[in-house]
């Protein structure tokens, strides 16, 4: 008897506990969701920078922990990315349909050639005519759009330093000859660093708004099908990167023209370029909000020069020159996954992650292109998110992001992802439907190892991707444990928004 009441009074203070926790949890009805926009098929993408189809130096690994890193000697030398790599193949086709955005600061002094060898005076780099057949062969094989930019080093300008179209017409033409297409185009690579970029000495606004004219007029003659974006900034919000001329100075010289406004963001930069941060603000507020902090910058640019524009983000990670040393590890995908959420409910149309496979902000690592933590967070977007953005409400505790979307293949089904950024906490949802749930884990926050539901996620022993497999939620209150990501797919919302077919590939 005395036993009996011990288990009875356990049973009571864990039903007591249970709805303690739960009762603040947020309700959420899937079927009832409103639409509030949509996003390019294409909204998940990525780089790979021009440096990495040429080989060159490029942002030197940190050294083993504990050791310390050493900032005056930055860049290392690396060789050609291996473009017809089978396991980088398919793991790139896994999240097509996307764009790849060949281009990067050493973009802006490439001179393409024939074939390889010592760059003209002018330029610093050479893209061979193979080179650039990788890219077009490996775009098709995976399904992915290409973007790129020009030279506009001192090499690709006249006598008078204006600048000329001659080594872009080539990569037009040589696009074409090797059956592909470019399907977008920024003029240059990030304008506002002119000056760290490969111009001219004294590079200004006046020169770029003279230049953007003649590349605007010769698009539109000698590529009518390829989108003008434009102008490709980063450093106007405040930011420890700083700025060299302003995005506001760059519109007002160059006058409208785009077909797209595009902006870089990234939250800080990396020991490489000087700066420190401390992981332990990686899942603050502060520091996901930075991303919105950006975008309502060149939203309002956009607004006052390009009004209706729309927005992609075409070169985006956590920390610039490379990325930080725990961009590698599960605690960066946090701003991952939650940057694409905030930008798909504001109406930013493709975000470009920085880089595929390179560096430490890489979704793969570079020597083995096998996943990092935030590739397997990538996979799982492109299979459950589609391009219908739903409004999941503000209803949430904080530490608790919610974003919703239709399924990308199932009529009426919703998606939901729920990312709890307490380290601590645990939060409550409370579900009208049944769902499928798809939770990632991972023991060390700073390391690379990752769960899906409890079980490790790597690649099967023959090099292909893992069943990603739900597990069942039934209706009522579900826990999300801290730190942690899930998605909650609801099948059977019959969501009318989402009632129309597929919303997405």
């Amino acid at each position: 008897m005395h036993l009996d009441r011990r288990m009875t009074t356990i049973a009571l203070l864990a039903t007591v506990t249970m709805c303690a926790a739960h009762a603040g949890a947020v309700a959420i009805s899937p079927s009832n969701l409103n639409a509030i926009g949509t996003i390019d098929e294409r909204f998940q993408s990525y780089n790979i920078e021009m440096v990495e189809v040429t080989g060159g130096r490029f942002w030197r690994p940190y050294p083993p922990m504990g050791r310390a890193f050493d900032g005056r000697d930055r860049y290392s030398g690396r060789p050609p990315i291996d473009l017809a790599n089978a396991r980088l193949r398919l793991l790139a086709a896994a999240l097509s349909p996307a764009y790849l955005r060949v281009s990067g600061t050493w973009a802006n002094a490439t001179f393409f050639a024939e074939a390889p060898g010592k760059p003209p005076p002018g330029y610093g780099s050479v893209l061979s005519r193979a080179q650039w057949r990788g890219v077009v062969e490996f775009a098709r094989a995976v399904d992915a759009e290409i973007v790129t930019s020009f030279a506009i080093s001192p090499g690709s300008r006249d006598a008078n330093g204006v600048w000329k179209p001659d080594q872009a017409q080539q990569l037009i033409d040589t696009t074409r000859a090797q059956g592909g297409r470019i399907a977008a185009a920024e003029f240059m690579n990030e304008p506002t660093l002119a000056a760290r970029g490969g111009a001219p000495a004294g590079y200004d606004a006046t020169a770029y708004g003279r230049d953007f004219k003649i590349f605007r007029d010769w698009m539109r003659r000698a590529a009518p099908e390829t989108l003008i974006l434009g102008p490709g900034s980063v450093g106007d919000a405040p930011s420890p990167s700083g700025s060299g001329i302003t995005t506001r100075d760059l519109l007002a010289a160059s006058g409208s023209g785009v077909d797209r406004f595009s902006y870089h963001h990234y939250n800080t930069i990396s020991p490489r370029c000087g700066r420190h941060d401390d992981p332990a603000q990686a899942l603050s507020e502060d520091w996901l909000a930075r991303t919105d902090a950006t975008l309502g910058t060149y939203q309002a640019l956009r607004d006052a020069f390009e009004p209706g524009k729309p927005i992609w983000l075409t070169e985006t990670a956590d920390a610039a020159c490379g990325g930080n040393r725990w961009d590698r590890t599960f605690l960066d995908t946090f701003r991952y996954v939650d940057q694409l959420g905030r930008l798909a409910r504001a109406g930013v149309q493709v975000v470009m992650h920085n880089t595929l496979a390179a560096s430490d902000y890489g979704l793969l690592d570079e020597t083995t292109f096998r996943p990092r933590p935030s590739y397997w967070a990538a996979l799982l977007w492109r299979r459950l998110m589609g391009t219908i953005v739903l409004d999941a409400g503000k209803a949430a505790p904080r530490g608790l992001h919610l974003y919703a979307q239709c399924h990308p293949a199932v009529a009426g089904a919703v998606s939901l992802l729920a990312i709890n950024t307490s380290r601590r906490m645990s939060h409550a949802l409370t579900l009208s439907d049944s769902a499928e749930r798809y939770t990632l884990h991972a023991a060390r926050l700073q390391g690379t190892a990752v769960q899906l539901n409890g079980k490790r996620l790597a690649l099967t022993t023959d090099g292909q991707l893992p069943r990603l497999d739900a597990r069942a939620t039934p209706p009522g209150a579900v826990k999300f444990a801290p730190a942690t990501i899930t998605f909650l797919v609801f099948p059977n919302a019959a969501n009318p928004a989402c009632s129309s077919g597929r919303s997405g590939s």
